[in-house]
């Protein structure tokens, strides 16, 4: 029988000889390597830690201590020691399976949920004072990669360990990469500590000792003062980042060595302060393909193992905004929105050097990685580390420049306040892409984009539209450059209608005039006000609703923004029609809908309105949009009844 096969609960790991865990390692690794290849995943995080999650099960005792993951994408190898091995951990990702990511609802191994950077720290310390206050015993370990101390939120946490908690075990992951390779002054800092000859002369002769000798976890602890001051005196008395926040630092250490690292975590687990354990590890070891593309294979669609190329399943079709996309065999990727994006702002940087764009972290999955390479100069990679992204942008307007912030939907949140505070009280002119509104189906409830319409209406002078198709992305783009105004286009994953005819590469459109909506078609009886995508649903309706009730004229809007609404044309439409049906992929709450209500309600017009959004709630994660448009009643048929029986 397999090894992982045996392993129903971190006891059973703990039970294994220990001349069997590189081959359960590498079971591991086969099995991650499947799954990901069938559904899609973060395989590169997960390959590279797969040593480390085993030597963390052997040396602590979840849930009695507790795991905090940084994002909490390299979960995987501890769902599979954690009892989640079955045909859950098969249907990773989609429907009915597994999370790609730490889930308290899950499982009571999972100590702490994240689906964002930045948070291990800060939580793992929570848990440890929590602990402490309660007299309790149990150990907390945080596990954080190199690109999460780029976050702000990591170094506010780690500036409070050494005054919130009396122990805590950071064990900080150094692979060199986020999605892109890490940038910036912490990054070169981790660097120059593992290049450093003197440095690690001093550190292999201190694990020599720890390896040899009886008792050598005591001894290093007794000898870690020479250890450091050994160090210090060698590279100039430069101090280690670590060591200046009170958390005493260990390491590097090589985290494809299951023994050594069961080792050095015995001693972390023995320690009776704060400290860190410094490990190197190889993102997608084990998998050449991942190994050859570490950006491709950070988190991946389904792939052909030996070639790497992308394969079309379900689970990859019927993830745009209406859901009703069928799984289709294709030869070539069709561009997407973050492709036409890209493209775009690459032609408008080459014609105006004032354009700039700015990614924190995320080059690739924004497509800015194509500005980075048209235009390296008016390019900028901050890490992880939206917040900073939001107001450096605002500073680059102050000096008349025209940055443009490409950022996941679910990461603006994270900027929220500079976006408030930094960008629009002082009314720069700073616009702001955001891929992923909408269902990112398979990343759940931490990716999903439903909520920025809401929070940025909240917002005085900000301008939220959206696109129906790449054309209009594109002249929504120039008209957010134009305007010097804080500007927000918000986009879905997948596919952008009309991509294929356009390139970016032809004339641009011209710009949209800000706040004027399109009418699509002509009908005065029920008035349906779509954004995006959601347009050609609204279509589709429009004629089914006149099929089904002869009588009636049902007429479509392209309503464009979601702020400035086209009041004028809205008022005057309501003021005949019978029902106004308003759609859009965002939470009900203050969301598109909630800004047509109130329109009207300003105005004293009583006509009846429908809103068809995402309810007050956290949605999970599906194998396509489609499921969970239908598991939330979004289905076109439990749309159309909606909206029926209003009319009967």
């Amino acid at each position: 029988m397999p090894l992982l096969e045996t392993i129903h609960s971190p006891d059973d790991l703990k039970r294994l000889p220990a001349e069997q865990l590189a081959p359960l390692a590498a079971e591991i690794r086969e099995r991650i390597i499947r799954v990901t290849s069938e559904n899609g995943g973060h395989i590169g995080p997960n390959l590279g830690v797969v040593e480390l999650t085993i030597a963390l099960h052997r040396v602590f005792s979840t849930p009695a201590d507790s795991f905090v993951f940084d994002v909490s994408h390299q979960g995987y190898v501890h769902k599979l020691l954690t009892g989640r091995n079955g045909p859950e951990f098969d249907k990773l990702r989609q429907t009915g399976g597994v999370s790609g990511f730490f889930n308290r609802a899950e499982s009571e191994h999972d100590a702490f949920g994240a689906g964002h950077a930045g948070t291990a720290v800060s939580a793992a310390l929570g848990l440890a004072a929590g602990r402490d206050l309660r007299g309790g015993e149990g150990h907390v370990v945080a596990l954080v990669g190199d690109a999460a101390l780029t976050c702000g939120v990591t170094l506010e946490a780690l500036n409070n360990v050494a005054h919130s908690a009396r122990r805590l075990i950071v064990v900080l992951n150094d692979n060199e990469w986020a999605i892109d390779r890490n940038v910036g002054a912490i990054a070169d800092h981790l660097n120059a500590l593992i290049t450093s000859p003197f440095y690690n002369k001093a550190n292999r002769e201190l694990r020599a000792l720890l390896e040899k000798v009886p008792g050598g976890a005591r001894l290093l602890e007794i000898g870690r003062a020479v250890k450091r001051d050994t160090k210090d005196f060698l590279t100039a008395r430069q101090a280690s980042l670590f060591e200046n926040f009170k958390l005493r630092y260990v390491g590097p250490v090589d985290g494809h060595d299951i023994g050594q690292l069961v080792r050095y975590l015995e001693f972390c687990r023995q320690s009776d302060a704060p400290v860190l354990l410094h490990v190197r590890t190889i993102k997608g070891k084990g998998c050449d393909v991942a190994l050859r593309n570490p950006e491709k294979f950070h988190g991946c669609s389904p792939f052909d193992i030996e070639t790497g190329d992308a394969k079309t399943t379900l689970a990859a079709a019927g993830t745009g905004a209406t859901g009703t996309a069928a799984a289709a065999a294709v030869s070539v990727k069709p561009p997407n929105w973050q492709d036409v994006f890209g493209r775009v702002l690459v032609r408008l940087a080459q014609r105006d050097k004032r354009v700039l764009g700015i990614t924190a972290a995320m080059p690739s999955g924004t497509s800015l990685n194509l500005l980075k390479h048209e235009c390296p100069a008016q390019y900028f990679d901050v890490g992880i580390a939206e917040g900073h992204a939001a107001v450096f942008a605002a500073g680059l307007a102050v000096k008349g420049f025209k940055p443009v912030v490409a950022i996941y939907s679910t990461f603006l949140q994270r900027a929220f306040d500079m976006v408030l505070h930094d960008v629009c009280l002082q009314n720069l002119g700073v616009v702001f892409c955001m891929d992923r509104a909408g269902l990112s189906p398979a990343d759940g409830a931490t990716h999903h984009g439903l909520f920025d319409i809401t929070f940025l209406r909240s917002i005085p002078r900000a301008i939220v539209m959206q696109p129906r198709d790449a054309r209009e992305l594109a002249a929504m783009l120039r008209a957010a450059l134009d305007s010097g105004a804080p500007a927000f286009i918000r986009y879905p994953r997948g596919t952008a209608a009309g991509g294929d005819a356009f390139d970016g590469s032809g004339e641009l459109p011209p710009p949209v005039e800000i706040g004027r909506a399109e009418v699509l078609r002509d009908g005065a009886d029920v008035c349906f006000w779509a954004l995006g995508p959601l347009c050609d649903a609204a279509l589709a309706l429009a004629e089914r609703i006149e099929k089904t009730f002869p009588k009636l004229r049902a007429g479509v809007v392209n309503a464009r923004f979601a702020k400035p609404l086209d009041t004028p044309l809205l008022l005057e439409q309501a003021r005949k029609a019978r029902l106004v049906v308003t759609l859009e992929d965002n939470v009900l709450a203050g969301g598109f809908g909630s800004a047509v209500l109130e329109t009207l309600s300003d105005a004293a017009v009583a006509t009846p309105v429908v809103r068809v959004g995402w309810p007050d709630e956290f949605v999970g994660h599906g194998t396509t949009g489609g499921e969970l448009r239908a598991a939330h009643g979004l289905s076109p048929d439990a749309v159309f009844e909606k909206i029926a029986a209003r009319l009967r």
